[in-house]
């Protein structure tokens, strides 16, 4: 791929205002879950999680439709559009919230998965492009700052828009018998969700406007040919190994943030506190990408920092598991600053020396939606605390990726498979 001449800081500033929106809505599911079970009187862990399973089930439908639809508008036009359409999806939180389905809230959040994979698709090729490969984790450290920045300002923001003051009415909730005094109370926490969301949609509007007229240059692919041919997406069986890895990749990162809240309720630990966690756990993964961006690749090969990564995450659930409380709560907070490398690092060495293959990429985003709801079940047949051993297979198979399968490759003779080095 290569792109027309422009400032790459003015296209590197456009395309972390759009990191920005992916951080601010990405990151509210972390208070949603809690609050969801409360305002909809969910029963088990597996219910709370539908919350990020209908977001991020999203990147897995939409993501190969997104490619199709890109190669129609451009670029431009399509992250237009999929501002659009998460707009649309947090207008589906007001009737949710008046009529406090639970439904109804998860297609809002499909809409706004859905918005975010094209916008995915079109924004991660121009950070891998705008430069060398070599420094590509450094540049998409740099927009995981500004993904995680956002999603601390939108907990702090939605928390108390949602929580805020309401203590005692959450109490009452909890305490009271089925009934027209609950049903009144449960609405009044519901509403609260209404204001908050028809923000997000001016906003998301008026990114829309500033999109369309950033006028950012077109992606130009270049198809990769093997002894002059064309080479089909089979003939990269490492970026197929990528793909898998980005998969639980993300659903060790949501695990690792989205569960806090209900871990420490397991530890009776009360929201009021236990939202702060999911802040915690971004000011690890932001220390992460600013180590990031500061030793990768100038002291340490984006590939060494990954598999170091890995070992210390595993060090970490280890601390987990064999702890109990605040400790164990404090090893999945630090997770996250192990899980900050992972993806700037397994994206570029997944489609090195390849064209536009980012929808394959974006669509198995969909880690986030399958890994949490592993957990939830766990979770409920044994107990949150002991679910977290789930993320050991999630590490051992990128660990596979980062020392064997991002070398495996196609030979020239038709059929044969290399390892290179």
């Amino acid at each position: 791929m290569a792109t027309k001449q422009r400032s790459t800081t003015y296209s590197m500033f456009v395309i972390g205002s759009l990191f920005f929106v992916f951080g601010f809505v990405t990151w509210l599911n972390n208070i949603l879950i809690p609050y969801m079970r409360t305002s909809c009187e969910l029963t088990t862990q597996v219910q709370g999680y539908l919350v990020t399973f209908a977001f991020y089930i999203a990147y897995f439908v939409m993501s190969i439709p997104s490619s199709f639809v890109l190669k129609k508008t451009g670029y431009g036009n399509g992250m237009a559009l999929g501002l659009v359409i998460m707009a649309v999806g947090c207008l589906m939180f007001i009737p949710g919230a008046i009529t406090r389905s639970y439904p109804v809230f998860l297609l809002g959040l499909f809409l706004q998965g859905s918005g975010l994979s094209l916008l995915q698709t079109a924004s991660n090729p121009y950070v891998t492009v705008i430069g060398p490969i070599e420094s590509a984790a450094r540049r998409m450290s740099i927009m995981g700052i500004c993904n995680k920045v956002a999603g601390m300002i939108g907990i702090l923001i939605l928390y108390n828009a949602l929580f805020g003051g309401k203590e005692e009415l959450i109490e009452s909730i909890k305490a009271a018998p089925a009934g027209p005094d609950k049903e009144m109370m449960l609405q009044q926490l519901s509403n609260g969700v209404i204001l908050p969301y028809i923000i997000m949609t001016v906003v998301l509007v008026a990114l829309v406007i500033f999109i369309k007229s950033a006028h950012l240059p077109e992606i130009i692919e270049e198809e990769k040919q093997i002894d002059g041919q064309k080479a089909g997406i089979f003939s990269f069986p490492y970026m197929w190994l990528g793909v898998l890895a980005i998969f639980f990749y993300v659903g060790a990162e949501v695990i690792a943030i989205d569960t806090l809240i209900p871990y420490g309720e397991y530890y009776n630990i009360p929201t009021s506190v236990s939202h702060y966690f999911g802040i915690y756990a971004l000011i690890a993964l932001l220390m992460g990408y600013i180590c990031g961006i500061l030793f990768v690749p100038k002291v340490i090969s984006q590939r060494n920092a990954l598999i170091i990564q890995l070992v210390l995450s595993v060090v970490l659930v280890i601390v987990a598991l064999c702890t109990h409380g605040l400790l164990s709560i404090i090893a999945i907070i630090c997770l996250s600053f192990a899980h900050a490398i992972m993806w700037p690092a397994i994206w570029p060495l997944a489609i090195h020396d390849l064209g536009d293959h980012s929808a394959l990429m974006v669509m198995a985003i969909v880690g986030g939606a399958i890994m949490p709801l592993i957990y939830g079940k766990i979770a409920d047949v044994v107990n949150p605390h002991d679910a977290y051993a789930l993320l050991f297979v999630s590490y051992a198979y990128i660990l596979f990726f980062a020392t064997i399968g991002c070398r495996i490759t196609k030979k020239r003779n038709v059929g044969e498979m290399g390892i290179s080095y």
